[in-house]
């Protein structure tokens, strides 16, 4: 995905540069013709047109589009200065989680690591409000809840564990 933003990105900036140059060369010209406003009302028009185009294209594929699932299991976790509290320890592989994530002090990270300490999601715990994440765990196996975002003197203790077991068939 990062490769297709850059590339109409670059784009993008072409197309600006090249309108910028092209505004710079006629303020030198003649004077405007009789027509010059119904162009620039439809060159605004297209630009809008294909903005609104390239911008659905590019962003229905990121993961903030996903939302959460009906079917999903509730799991509630808290954070504070310096624990983290998650309602439930065993989860069933394959089933999408919806994490549901509050914290009653200052501002947590909170990250979601497998065995070999991979980053799988991420959400920010923030006091007075529910931030909502869904991942859905596909390998059986320990998984820990770290604090990402520096909250104090004991921020590196805030560390917690839950297991992800196999679906029952």
């Amino acid at each position: 995905m990062q490769p297709v933003v850059l590339l109409i990105s670059l784009i993008l900036m072409a197309a600006l540069t090249a309108a910028f140059w092209l505004a710079a060369r006629a303020s030198r010209g003649e004077a405007p013709g009789p027509k010059a406003n119904s162009k620039r009302t439809g060159l605004i028009w297209a630009m809008t047109i294909a903005g609104v185009i390239i911008s659905v294209g590019s962003l229905r594929q990121w993961p903030h589009a996903l939302a959460s699932t009906g079917d999903a299991l509730e799991v509630h976790v808290s954070g504070g200065q310096w624990w983290w509290d998650i309602d439930t320890t065993e989860i069933p592989a394959g089933t999408p989680v919806n994490f549901n994530v509050t914290t009653e002090d200052v501002t947590h990270g909170m990250g979601i690591y497998d065995s070999g300490l991979t980053l799988l999601t991420q959400v920010q715990a923030i006091p007075g409000y529910t931030t909502k994440v869904t991942y859905t765990f596909t390998e059986p196996g320990t998984y820990q809840v770290l604090c990402m975002e520096f909250c104090g003197v004991a921020h590196h203790d805030m560390v917690n564990e839950f297991e992800v077991v196999a679906a029952e068939e």
